[in-house]
Formats: structure tokens, sequence, C-alpha cells
């Protein structure tokens, strides 16, 4: 007990305080909370209060100068705080995973965050939550997949009819912007429409 603190507990509180101890509907908080004040009514110091209770010194402290000015309502009842920040609205989280999953606005190949704050209203942390919650990467979500379908070259040339039957002395070609140098794969090849073709080839 702090030096000129002084707990008054009455007959009628302990009455309480020991029910609330007995009652197995009480929370643990409430029952450690009564315990704390029981043992403060037998005269127990500070150390053996907090023995008794599992309370730490400043809890025990604090519960005691709580019963001294509420008695024991106060014991069985939390402050309230100031509320936080409310949660996203479902409607919030839907909307930012439906613009992740489509195309970004402009030229640019996918969401970032910042970009996805900005339309949806929102801060970049809680998008960077809400992908992370649906396990979603837009930067990983953008790529080229080549056909798996073996006639797929076949096809391919059947539409390009100027790769099949290109005008006298003419050479088509369709870069690929990340292409790799011709050199890496021989002086005599270039890169036509994504598949390396020989410039020997019939028609070229």
């Amino acid at each position: 007990m702090r030096a000129g603190i002084v707990v008054s507990v009455t007959p009628e509180d302990r009455l309480r305080l020991e029910g609330v101890v007995r009652d197995r509907n009480s929370s643990q908080k409430h029952a450690a909370r009564a315990l704390a004040l029981i043992a403060t009514a037998e005269g127990c110091g500070t150390n053996e209060v907090m023995r008794r209770s599992g309370l730490s010194k400043p809890a025990v402290w604090r519960w005691q100068a709580r019963f001294m000015d509420e008695g024991v309502g106060g014991l069985l009842r939390d402050k309230t705080r100031k509320p936080g920040k409310p949660a996203l609205a479902a409607q919030t989280v839907a909307r930012v995973v439906e613009l992740t999953l489509a195309d970004p606005p402009g030229e640019v190949t996918h969401w970032t965050a910042r970009a996805m704050a900005k339309a949806v209203g929102i801060g970049v942390i809680s998008v960077q939550r809400i992908w992370k919650a649906h396990s979603l990467t837009p930067h990983r979500m953008k790529g080229f997949k080549l056909s798996n379908d073996p006639r797929f070259l076949e096809k391919f040339c059947d539409v390009v009819g100027l790769y099949v039957d290109p005008p006298a002395h003419a050479v088509v070609l369709s870069m690929d912007e990340k292409c790799q140098s011709a050199s890496k794969r021989g002086s005599d090849a270039v890169l036509v429409t994504g598949s390396w073709c020989r410039a020997d080839q019939p028609g070229l």
C-alpha cells in the first residue's frame, strides 16, 4: 500500500468482492481486482496483494484508487477509451480488389499502392493491408504467356499474310521491345513476332 493511502472496505463491500471471486461467470480480470481488494482489506502489503491477485504493482495501485473513488462497481467497469480509427467499409475493400484485378488507367502496366490509394480515397497503408489480406500482388500479375498449342506457329503464320507471302524484296519484322540481341542467337537470325527465324528462310 502506498504511504498515506488508506483503503476502507466495509463488510458489505467484502461480501460483494467475495461474491465476484466465487462467481464462475465473473471474468478473470474482475476476479483479480476483487482478490486485490480483499487482500488489501486484510492488511496485506503491496507485494502480497500482487502475489494473490496476479496483478502488477501499478495495476494494484490503480484499482485500489478506483475502489476508493467508485467502490466495488468501479472494479467491474473499464473506463471507456476514445474510439480508434473506424474500419474500412466493405464496399471500399471490394472496390480496391475490383480495381486491382482490372487494368489501371493510362499506359502503366500495374497498380501501385499510391495510385490505388488516390483512386479510392484511402491511405497507402490501407491499400497494402487489403492486398495482403487478399493475397494480391499487382506487380506480379502482368506477364506474357505463349500458347502451348503445338500448331501455334502454323496458325500464327496463316494469320499474318505478309509473313507467308511477302512482296518481292520485302522483309517483314515485328520486334519485341525486350528482345535479345541478334548477335546472341547468331548473326543470321532475326526476331519475327516473338519467334526466331533464319534470314535465309524461303520468302525472306
